[in-house]
């Protein structure tokens, strides 16, 4: 995507899982890459292991809630695209810390929107939410982007919070209809749930499964029922970088909305038969389901429509669910092998074969 060559980007959340390999993607177009974020809350990984900090043109360690240290940072990187990344990405945690999800999802995005409207130059802004935003009811259908937003817990009710706040942010200060004046483009885009190599985050089954594998301990599994749409990290990655491309390639007010990532519906999977893949792919090990009292609400099935991306945007996703979980078990297995050297190259790899190179 020669878009990107050349340009400023700015990043936040680039420490995180999909925040690292965004940044490296975006540095193997050539872009320059500008980071914020805070240290990643877990050793290892993939910031570290794979040296993502070479790659940036500055890159600000602090919190998103910092508004002076956020502005500071955006001014000094004068974007012509930003990725919003930044969160608290947990379900669970949000239950003992609600106040700080709220805080760092709502707040924090709007910082950044803050951020921009006192640069005042044009700019084309991709804001990451969440699947989890949508009044989840149970539907066996997937959600589609103009379903009513909720949350039952702080997480998801927290992101359904940010995608209105933005929402109103850009009506109010960046309207769609007088682009040529402001040149601020804002789409908010909501991806399923991403696996790949590099994420270690807590209460996330694939970081649990390769915990337990790597120590040859079974594997603990909450929900065995539970319907999620899996797929690689590179899958909405390259949802997001083409949403931008397009954005900067013409005012198209229509991309100024929100916008769903997410597998194929028939690749759509319950927890129990991700598990089973991954052991066959990793080579051994199992897994049973663990008993938790008092254990907070998690929703049992959540599907997305990609109609809208498929139609519009003409993107598609690449990797079928065996695939992803190939290359996600070769990727950990590479690093518990004691390649950790070379974990970048493993990125990098799975980026080319994404690309088709």
């Amino acid at each position: 995507m020669s878009t990107y060559k050349g340009k400023n980007v700015f990043i936040t959340g680039h420490t995180g899982f999909k925040g690292s390999w965004l940044s490296l993607w975006l540095a193997k177009m050539g872009a320059n890459v500008f980071g914020y974020s805070l240290f990643p809350d877990t050793t290892p990984n993939n910031y570290t292991v794979s040296s993502v900090t070479d790659f940036f043109s500055e890159e600000t360690i602090a919190d998103i809630r910092d508004k002076k240290s956020l502005k500071k940072a955006i001014k000094e990187a004068n974007p012509d695209f930003v990725f919003h990344l930044a969160a608290q990405p947990l379900v669970r945690k949000s239950y003992s810390c609600p106040v700080e999800t709220f805080e760092t999802n709502v707040i924090g995005s709007l910082n950044v929107l803050e951020g921009l409207r006192e640069l005042g130059q044009p700019c084309s802004v991709v804001m990451i939410t969440s699947d989890k935003c949508y009044e989840n009811k149970g539907h066996i259908w997937g959600y589609r982007e103009n379903d009513p937003l909720g949350g039952y817990d702080p997480y998801s009710a927290s992101k359904a919070a940010a995608e209105i706040a933005v929402a109103s942010y850009r009506q109010s200060f960046f309207p769609k209809d007088i682009l040529d004046k402001h040149g601020v483009q804002i789409a908010t885009v909501r991806a399923g749930n991403v696996i790949g190599g590099g994420d270690w985050a807590d209460d996330r089954i694939i970081p649990d499964a390769v915990r337990a594998l790597s120590s040859g301990k079974t594997i603990p599994v909450r929900n065995p029922n539970a319907v999620r749409p899996w797929q690689h990290v590179l899958e909405p990655l390259f949802g997001y970088l083409m949403l931008g491309a397009k954005m900067s390639d013409g005012k198209n007010p229509e991309l100024c909305s929100a916008w769903n990532f997410g597998p194929r519906c028939d690749e759509e999977c319950p927890v129990s038969d991700l598990m089973d893949l991954f052991c066959k792919e990793w080579g051994y090990g199992n897994w049973n389901q663990v008993s938790l009292t008092n254990a907070p609400h998690e929703a049992s099935i959540l599907r997305l429509s990609i109609d809208k991306a498929v139609n519009k945007l003409h993107w598609a996703p690449r990797w079928d669910l065996h695939e992803t979980i190939k290359r996600t078990a070769a990727w950990y297995q590479k690093y518990y092998n004691g390649d950790e050297g070379s974990m970048r190259d493993a990125c990098f790899a799975d980026i080319d074969a994404y690309q088709g190179r």
